[in-house]
């Protein structure tokens, strides 16, 4: 079995009697019958959608496989809601979601927050539904489930510059990613600019991350459009004056940002662009307009097959999504398992030398094969499979 080539091991599609909306569910693969993958909630969230994340969820778990520590990978899997999180109906139709999948959430599927769905509600929601935790499927491959869950709730209450730890360890990963890229071209971080599409959790916090080491962050874009400055923005006030759906208000904007379309962040005179918000952001149209070298993904499928091949055709490398956003489902199980504490410091170190690691052998492995980094990316995935399935049994 490859990376690619093999079908889910479950799809299902749930109808809400109450709204008539359909939530789905795919697991792609188990090891040692459970998987790991967050539920999103999205107008217009399909089944291809959620069976093409639980296939990457597959693949992130792979690549972070490490035979010497205590994080023992996981199957991949991904949840589906089609609604807009915002519309009045959405909480309701989460809980009924949840209390829909609870024989695969107590069994086999540990999940938690993504695209529209923060870890507070998916948590608020899951107690209502009469679940433990939304994780609780991987407790019984604990040592000691009291301790673990202890240290992870701990983690969570852990804030930097009052920003939740768990918010920022993401971003802290694909900060990193873009890092390893420049070091591995001998490109200074200094006057390196970025575009940044999407400021909620994720791109928040690699616009962070990145402006800390050095870059220039030049342009991000929102719901409402685009904020850009040649100059460099104020990350750390966009930030600061976002709202709970990452919109920022544009009272705080400063003499010189100027406000443009929301997708002109694609041709923003930028070196690396960071799509950190939806899916299928960038086709074979649209692609024409970016002119950076760099393109990192820390939105899930946020590149078009079509528009990646156009855009490797002239130059430009995208590093993918099933490397370069892992970091947060790797932080939970490194808590989760105790290859970490509670710590901040311990986090960023650890997500940093993990995430380093990981862009280094991509690259390394493109650059051997002649291939992009996705489908060298693939081809680990493909080379750690069976030696995953041979420590741990297969479960298709």
């Amino acid at each position: 079995m490859t990376a690619q080539d093999s079908s889910p091991l479950m799809t299902l599609t749930w109808t809400d009697h109450v709204t008539g909306r359909q939530g789905h569910l795919v697991v792609d693969r188990l090891v040692r019958g459970v998987s790991s993958g967050g539920l999103r909630m999205r107008a217009g969230c399909t089944l291809d959608e959620v069976a093409g994340l639980a296939r990457g969820m597959t693949m992130k778990e792979a690549l972070h496989y490490n035979p010497e520590s205590r994080y023992v990978p996981l199957g991949g899997a991904k949840g589906g809601i089609d609604c807009d999180p915002q519309a009045p109906e959405a909480y309701g139709l989460l809980v009924r979601y949840l209390r829909a999948m609870r024989p695969y959430i107590e069994s086999m599927w540990t999940t938690g927050e993504d695209l529209g769905l923060t870890q507070d509600l998916v948590d608020r929601a899951a107690a209502e539904a009469g679940l433990v935790s939304s994780i609780q499927a991987v407790y019984p491959l604990l040592d000691d489930e009291a301790a673990a869950r202890r240290r992870l709730a701990d983690a969570f209450a852990v804030e930097v510059d009052g920003i939740g730890l768990d918010e920022l360890v993401g971003g802290c990963g694909v900060a990193e990613s873009v890092l390893a890229a420049l070091d591995r071209a001998g490109v200074a971080y200094e006057g390196t600019r970025v575009a940044v599409q999407g400021l909620g959790t994720m791109g928040g916090a690699t616009a962070r991350f990145l402006t800390r080491a050095g870059l220039s962050v030049v342009a991000v874009a929102d719901v409402k459009g685009t904020i850009a400055n040649p100059g460099g923005l104020d990350v750390d006030a966009l930030l600061a004056a976002r709202d709970s759906y990452g919109t920022i208000d544009r009272a705080v904007l400063r003499q010189g940002d100027r406000e443009l379309p929301g997708d002109a962040w694609l041709s923003a005179d930028a070196d690396v662009l960071v799509p950190a918000a939806v899916s299928y952001t960038i086709d074979t149209t649209n692609q024409g307009r970016i002119t950076a070298r760099w393109i990192v993904e820390a939105a899930n499928m946020p590149v078009l097959p079509g528009a990646e091949q156009l855009l490797a055709g002239r130059g430009v490398t995208v590093l993918p999504d099933v490397v370069v956003n892992s970091g947060t489902n790797a932080w939970w199980w490194w808590t989760l398992f105790g290859d970490i504490g509670a710590d901040a410091d311990e986090a960023f170190a650890y997500t940093r030398r993990s995430m380093r690691a990981l862009i280094d052998r991509t690259l390394a492995r493109a650059e051997a094969d002649g291939t992009t980094p996705r489908a060298a990316a693939h081809a680990i995935v493909a080379d750690r499979l069976p030696v995953i399935a041979e420590r741990f049994g297969w479960y298709r």
